[in-house]
């Protein structure tokens, strides 16, 4: 068990382990011939873990040979009451009180929603709803408050949450414009939810509404100081449970000034405050948005992210880490910079607004050879960067020798890679799904196999799910450009062993199994033989088809 797979009960280690004794005195067969039922898949964090590999390894429904349109589609839609940008996430066996035993799926809108649904369809009623919003007082921040049309028309959860299973809670990071009356007008204000994830109910005492100061003198400041501005910035990448910590970031809603890169912890048990990290104290910019991906964390709870546009001077003694990848721990309150990798050419990468925190980290299982601990990210500039956690080579004037592999993919990466199986799958840019083979601590130099659909700006993130390492499939959504009109969200699915096979797609039988109005950076979410895509107000559930519509 490791970066945030998921803790086996203790009781259920012991009948497996029985089980299998059992078995093996039965069949007269070594314990390693036995085959172990899997565990129930659960889905607790964006991209399955706090590595953020992408990848769902307890998949024994879907296969290669039976996700088909003739086999496989769309299902059931859950209806919400906004937009949907948020990864669904996933817990079996869910006790909610009054209506018994259910495998459910959590669902967060930009109306300021969070809803449990039974991930099975039945009811097809939410189990539960949680609404941030009191009257005409409370409500989302409107669009053209943040002065943005990318999320519209209203801005309320967009980040996936987190939830501890152990506790039970589920985190939620939501906006909210509010009325103090006609001679005070109205307040922007963010706040962190703590919520059962048996009711909706808030725990903790929360929730708690985000505050944050530093020392400073970049951009908004007054007195030497720094605060943290609920409009302006804007939380686009997943939360993070690491060590007992919730840890959110933010970045801006369409560069509108003024903002900066925050990174603010909160003790998972009591909600208080624990450090806080700014990461543009003396100038702005810096955000830190990732194409909606996590940050990641390894083992130890060190936590990797990669920010955006923004000014770098910390090789002359500054504090400011435009265009870098951080590794950050916490010590005596205080969000510390461990060490962090800035490509050769990020006064470039600035001016052009070739940002590498376009991308999400994924830290890969350990390697073979002089570099066991590898990070993969990539940004706008289109270059793919492969970093060693352990020495990340900081700041190199004249090449980018200090990483350990550089490739360029695509015309731009707003995403993050997957891995499985000793394969990163990654999906730039105006270009195809790409599978790079990892051997000796690198990729690749070519990739092993291409898919054959062409997606724009920005790509996808993929997601794989498997049986271990058996039947791996790669699933993908398209959706929507940076100025295209509205369209309909696409599901593909490759085989993940040859991506060249594509599967399925969602329009293959559109008249059954269309997908609703497609968002932005949305992430498929697999779990117990169904695929969850959220969309304009919905959340479309693909899985096998009962016979008779085969």
């Amino acid at each position: 068990r490791g970066n945030g797979s998921p803790r086996v009960p203790a009781g259920t280690k012991k009948q497996a382990l029985r089980l299998i004794l059992k078995m093996t005195a039965l069949s007269r067969l070594p314990i390693a011939a036995i085959l172990i039922l899997p565990i129930c898949a659960q889905v607790t964090t964006s991209q399955y873990d706090n590595a953020r590999t992408g990848a769902n390894l307890n998949e024994t429904t879907l296969t290669p040979q039976n996700v088909n349109a003739a086999r496989f589609g769309k299902l059931f839609t859950l209806q919400a009451d906004g937009d949907i940008y948020a990864q669904p996430l996933y817990l079996p066996g869910v006790e909610i009180p009054g209506k018994g035993k259910h495998n459910v799926v959590f669902i967060a809108t930009e109306h300021d929603s969070v809803f449990a649904f039974d991930a099975d369809g039945q009811p097809s009623t939410p189990l539960w709803q949680a609404s941030f919003l009191t009257g005409d007082s409370v409500r989302p921040v409107p669009a053209s408050a943040a002065q943005c049309p990318f999320i519209r028309p209203e801005i309320g959860i967009t980040p996936t949450p987190v939830i501890d299973r152990a506790t039970g809670t589920l985190f939620v990071l939501a906006r909210t414009k509010e009325s103090q009356g006609v001679l005070q007008g109205s307040r922007y204000v963010q706040r962190l939810h703590a919520l059962a994830v048996t009711t909706g109910a808030e725990k903790l005492g929360g929730p708690v509404e985000i505050k944050a100061s530093v020392k400073g003198r970049g951009a908004g400041g007054s007195g030497g100081q720094i605060d943290f501005d609920p409009l302006r910035e804007l939380p686009r990448a997943s939360l993070l449970l690491a060590n007992g910590q919730v840890y959110l970031t933010w970045a801006s809603s369409c560069d509108v000034a003024l903002y900066h890169g925050w990174v603010i912890a909160y003790d998972a048990h009591t909600l208080a405050q624990t450090a806080v990290l700014n990461t543009s104290p003396d100038a702005e910019e810096s955000g830190i948005w990732q194409g909606d991906t996590g940050p990641a964390a390894d083992k130890d709870g060190n936590v990797f992210l990669a920010t955006g546009n923004g000014k770098f001077d910390v090789d002359s003694g500054g504090r400011d880490y435009g265009d870098s990848v951080l590794k950050l721990s916490i010590e005596k309150g205080s969000l510390m910079v461990r060490d962090f990798f800035t490509p050769f050419n990020q006064k470039e990468l600035n001016s052009d607004d070739l940002d590498i925190g376009s991308g999400g980290p994924l830290l890969l299982p350990d390697q073979p050879g002089p570099h066991p601990h590898l990070l993969m990210v990539g940004g706008k500039g289109a270059s793919l960067y492969v970093i060693d956690r352990d020495r990340m080579g900081k700041y190199h004037a004249g090449d980018d020798s200090h990483a350990v592999q550089v490739l360029r993919i695509g015309s731009g990466i707003y995403s993050a890679p997957a891995y499985w199986n000793q394969h990163v799958y990654i999906f730039a840019a105006d270009d195809v799904l790409k599978d790079f083979a990892v051997e000796h601590g690198q990729l690749s130099s070519l990739p092993v196999a291409r898919g054959n659909t062409t997606f724009i700006d920005p790509g996808a993130t993929p997601t794989v799910s498997a049986n271990g390492s058996l039947n791996g499939i790669v699933w993908v959504l398209r959706s929507k450009g940076w100025r295209s009109p509205d369209t309909n969200a696409e599901l593909y699915a490759y085989d993940a062993a040859n991506v060249a096979h594509e599967l399925y797609n969602s329009e293959q039988n559109s008249s059954r199994d269309r997908a609703g109005l497609c968002l932005r950076f949305n992430i498929p979410t697999v779990a117990n033989g169904k695929v969850y895509i959220g969309t304009k107000r919905e959340v479309d559930v693909y899985g096998l088809l009962p016979p008779i519509h085969q």
